[in-house]
């Protein structure tokens, strides 16, 4: 007796939002969590920290149109990558303040690795790739935010994913 053939993977359709308002956190996890083979959803959060003590406000720019495709071309790849039944990617650009939320990714699947893989995925190249420039207010002054060694450094682990 031949095994049965596994069913295809579901088809993802990346949920993408840019924008200036805040968002529901709870309702984009529910979203999430509709469907009715989904075993896990992971979800996390970014906020806007202030690290010196002294920040004022962070302001986000964006190309419109190009940060929407570049984020939902991330988002395809990690469906691409692991069984995926859901992704997420809210993206917030303008003034923000210290404590709001700027971004939110969220996964679903079956199974809590493959869930737990694509959002650390998704992370790892937003922070580093993603089309947005943050500039930040300090009592000093105005600077923009410099690109870290240390995201560079996670998104390395999966370029070497990539050659095995």
């Amino acid at each position: 007796m031949s095994n049965p053939s596994p069913s295809p993977a579901p088809q993802v359709s990346p949920r993408i939002v840019v924008t200036e308002a805040d968002f529901d956190l709870g309702a984009e996890a529910a979203r999430l969590e509709a469907g009715s083979d989904t075993g896990a959803v992971v979800t996390f959060t970014g906020r806007v920290r202030d690290v010196s003590g002294g920040l004022r406000r962070m302001t986000i720019e964006h190309y419109p149109g190009m940060t929407e495709k570049a984020l939902r071309t991330i988002a395809e790849e990690a469906a691409e990558r692991w069984p995926l039944s859901g992704v997420t990617i809210v993206h917030r650009h303008g003034a923000l303040s210290p404590g709001d939320r700027i971004m939110m990714v969220g996964t679903a699947s079956r199974h809590r690795d493959a869930a737990f893989a694509a959002a650390s995925f998704l992370m790892d190249y937003l922070k580093s790739r993603a089309p947005f420039w943050k500039k930040e207010e300090t009592a000093d002054g105005m600077g923009w935010v410099a690109a870290r060694e240390a995201d560079e450094a996670a998104l390395d682990r999966w370029r070497d994913r990539d050659a095995d």
